[in-house]
Formats: structure tokens, C-alpha cells, sequence
């Protein structure tokens, strides 16, 4: 019972699986995975309260989505609209990245030293952030070859991790401590989508996070989708997303991935649910 009244009234809720209608907490931000067929995202996350964007990345597996780099071009994305856009006041921005998780492990330095380029260039964008898009988990032995290339990049810098050895939150949290820079903040993926772990979990690895490397560098990014049968996925269902969300109650919330999973009409429910509105 002590345990239950410390995830606190609306995490109760939310592990009850709906027997109550669970109010959703604002969202800070959305997170949004630029290449050729997703360079356009439009979308009134702002009526969830979201006035951040983190852009994965601004380029990819050598690939720019830029002007202005030595890099082949993709489809440039219209930055000057996106920088009027209410869902993206203040941006996070992405660096250089490849979307297969082993080949850019094996480029970090490379992919480091473009993102310096990357970050000197000029943009509409109000920049608050950097985010460097290789994702740690327990299972990389070499993460911490990370430190002296994550000291070369702009601040404030954030990098994203997850638990796919599922080795718990202290000792996520401890392998951080070991070699992370003090300044750089996380992310941090619930893996709730991909049916990794249950909400309630996740705000459990969260909490460990904060207490562990300070509140104000951990953030959450929520998985906004669902394995697809067949392959693939789509976008969770408001039942589903609901308790997620609700689960982080006072935690800074972003979810993954706005264009491609939380259209108008998710958003109308999410805003029925209580999302965007101030408490």
C-alpha cells in the first residue's frame, strides 16, 4: 500500500487500466524524426501545451536536411515556417546521426565532428538546446568513450537513453554517473511503444534518473505508438495513451513522434483528457 501512495493519485489511476478516467498533464514537447518523406510537420500540439521541438537530427546517415553543409542534401524542411510555428518557440536541435543504431555507435568521432560543423551553422530556429543522437543503452560497453567527444559539443546538450537490458533504474542511472558530463542532459525513452515496460515502470526509472543526476536533466520522451501486427506500428489509441501520459504527472513530457503519431484528431482527445490546460 506505501508503495501505491508514493506513485501518487493520478499513477494509481492509471495502473487501475481505466477503471476511472485518468486527467492527462500538459505536454512540454514533441519529437520529430526528420528524412525526406517526414520533412513537413504540421500539427496543433501546441493545444497539448507544447512549445518545444526536439529535432532528432539535422542530418543522417550523410544526408543533410540543411543548407549550407559539404553533405548531398535532402528534402530541405521549411525552417522559417517551423520557427513561427507555436509547437516550436523553443527547439532542441538534433545533430548528425544514422538511423541504424550499430553503424553510428561504430562513427561516433565522425559523427561528432560533423555535428560541431553542423551546430555553426546559421539558423531561423530559436536554439535552446542541442541533442546529439546516439542513443545509449546498458548494453554499450564503449559509451563511455562518449565523454571527451560529448565535451567538443555546443551546450546546453542532451543525449537520449533506454533500457533494453532492462538492468533497472539505479543501475541505468549508476553507468551514467560513471562518465557522463554533469552539464549534458537525458532523455530518457520509456519503451512503453514497443511494449518494453508498463508506465507505471517507467515513471519509476524517471524518479531514480532525477534523483540521481538532478532534477531539471531528465526529461521523458513518451512512446506515442504501438507495435502493428504484421510489422511496423501506429499510432496508440487515446486508451492507451491516456494512463501513459497520466503516469508522468510533473514530469517534463515529450512524445514520440508527433507528425507521424498524434494527429488532430488524437490531439482533440488529448485535450478532452485534460492535456494543455494548466494545473
Amino acid at each position: 500500500m506505501m508503495r501505491f501512495k508514493a506513485l501518487g493519485a493520478a499513477l494509481l489511476l492509471a495502473l487501475l487500466g481505466g477503471c476511472a478516467q485518468v486527467q492527462v498533464p500538459p505536454i512540454e514537447g514533441t519529437v520529430w524524426q526528420v528524412y525526406n518523406e517526414n520533412a513537413a510537420p504540421k500539427g496543433d500540439w501546441q493545444r497539448l501545451g507544447a512549445s518545444r521541438l526536439l529535432v532528432q537530427w539535422t542530418a543522417v546517415d550523410g544526408i543533410a536536411f540543411r543548407e549550407g553543409t559539404a553533405m548531398p542534401s535532402g528534402t530541405i524542411p521549411d525552417w522559417q515556417r517551423i520557427a513561427g510555428e507555436p509547437w516550436a518557440r523553443e527547439v532542441i536541435l538534433g545533430l548528425a546521426g544514422r538511423f541504424d543504431e550499430k553503424g553510428a555507435r561504430a562513427d561516433i568521432a565522425g559523427l561528432a565532428e560533423t555535428s560541431v560543423a553542423l551546430a555553426r551553422l546559421p539558423t531561423p530556429l530559436n536554439v535552446v538546446g542541442y541533442y546529439f543522437p546516439v542513443e545509449i543503452d546498458p548494453t554499450w560497453k564503449e559509451a563511455p568513450q562518449l565523454t571527451t567527444l560529448l565535451n567538443k559539443l555546443p551546450r546546453p546538450l542532451w543525449i537520449s537513453v533506454y533500457d533494453s537490458a532492462n538492468v533497472g533504474p539505479q543501475e541505468l542511472a549508476d553507468g551514467l554517473l560513471q562518465w557522463l558530463p554533469k552539464d549534458v542532459g537525458v532523455f530518457f525513452q520509456d519503451g512503453v511503444g514497443v511494449h518494453a515496460r508498463e508506465a507505471f515502470v517507467a515513471r519509476h526509472y524517471a524518479n531514480v534518473l532525477e534523483r540521481s543526476l538532478g532534477k531539471g536533466r531528465v526529461r521523458v520522451i513518451a512512446e506515442a505508438f504501438r507495435p502493428k501486427p504484421g510489422g511496423g506500428f501506429r499510432p496508440a489509441t487515446i486508451d492507451e495513451l491516456r494512463p501513459q501520459l497520466a503516469a508522468y504527472s510533473g514530469l517534463p513530457i515529450y512524445l514520440f513522434e508527433g507528425p507521424l503519431y498524434v494527429n488532430t484528431t488524437l490531439v482533440d482527445q488529448l485535450v478532452q483528457a485534460g492535456a494543455g490546460k494548466v494545473r
